[in-house]
């Protein structure tokens, strides 16, 4: 492949630009459903950009005693995997389909790099609020992603590939009671991974006012908030294209609207299980992942293996 265009779609589409704007907007949808919850107006569509635009030109304070460079890096670890995880799973969308086998794998390991960079930044700014956070982001991390590699294990079964174009191609996993099981875990491993309500104990802002992202301002602060907005956008996208077959671009436009209303129906249902649900402690929540949760995903595991 030519280097030019694989530089230009790392950095622009479907990469590092289009994964930002697209998160941007969906966190606009993030804030104006929980504005309708609340019974207000919300935010104008371009409030996101803003706010992440002013963050930019503030100035960066590092704190006294911090690991200066792992402080400023740790933001641009996640957002790189952030961009390098929405670049692999558009280019499975696009018609060309340019997927290789174990692009699954890479992608799993990459949706981890936001949270392993929300723990390297939190212990490098020698806060001890910022280390408490860290702390629990480590505890949060160990537990949700045992049950969610499970649950992305049964597509894997029923279609014998790890190559993401064939789980694409194949019936949508969902059509099988093993695929609704695993969709449902996959979906509260997904809350946690974007670290949203019940599941926000890693900042919890009125216990640990911000926790992991205590000592941030400026442009690190602004990418943190850039790579939380990404993950918005991409994980319920993969979540989509792992089980309920995807965004199909080459069959005209009812597929292509099929497709953009099942992201939206995820999108939101995140954003109510956000704000109707009570913040669960650190504990309950590892106690969770690693009993029902785990449990409920190893039965999807087996119920796949022979065919349900």
């Amino acid at each position: 492949m030519n280097i030019f265009y694989l530089i230009l779609q790392v950095l622009v589409f479907p990469g590092l630009l289009f994964a930002a704007a697209a998160g941007l907007a969906t966190s606009w949808v993030d804030r104006k459903v929980t504005a309708y919850v609340q019974m207000r107006v919300g935010p104008p569509f371009l409030q996101p950009f803003y706010d992440v635009l002013k963050l930019m030109i503030k100035e960066t304070c590092v704190p006294a005693g911090a690991a200066r460079w792992l402080f400023l890096s740790a933001p641009l670890l996640g957002m790189a995997g952030a961009a390098l995880a929405s670049m692999l799973i558009w280019r499975a969308f696009l018609p060309l389909g340019q997927t290789f086998s174990g692009d699954i794998i890479v992608i799993l390991y990459l949706l981890t790099m936001p949270a392993v960079s929300v723990i390297i930044g939190s212990f490098a700014a020698q806060n001890p609020l910022a280390s408490l956070g860290g702390s629990r982001e480590i505890k949060l991390l160990l537990s949700y992603e045992l049950p969610f590699v499970l649950a992305i294990l049964v597509p894997v079964v029923q279609t014998q590939s790890i190559r993401f174009s064939d789980l694409l191609a194949a019936a949508p996993a969902v059509y099988a009671p093993s695929g609704v099981i695993a969709l449902v875990v996959a979906v509260v491993c997904m809350q946690a991974k974007l670290t949203l309500v019940p599941f926000d104990a890693p900042e919890a802002e009125t216990e640990l006012a911000g926790g992991a992202y205590l000592e941030y301002s400026g442009p690190p602060l602004g990418i943190i908030k850039l790579t939380r907005a990404m993950m918005l956008f991409i994980m319920p996208l993969f979540l989509v294209a792992v089980f309920c077959g995807g965004i199909v671009f080459d069959k005209g436009w009812l597929p292509v609207l099929g497709g953009v209303l099942k992201y939206l129906g995820l999108v939101v249902l995140v954003i109510l299980i956000r704000n109707t649900a009570p913040r669960v402690r650190i504990d309950q929540a590892v106690r969770f992942f690693w009993g029902p949760a785990t449990l409920a995903a190893l039965a999807a595991v087996l119920a796949a293996m022979i065919g349900w």
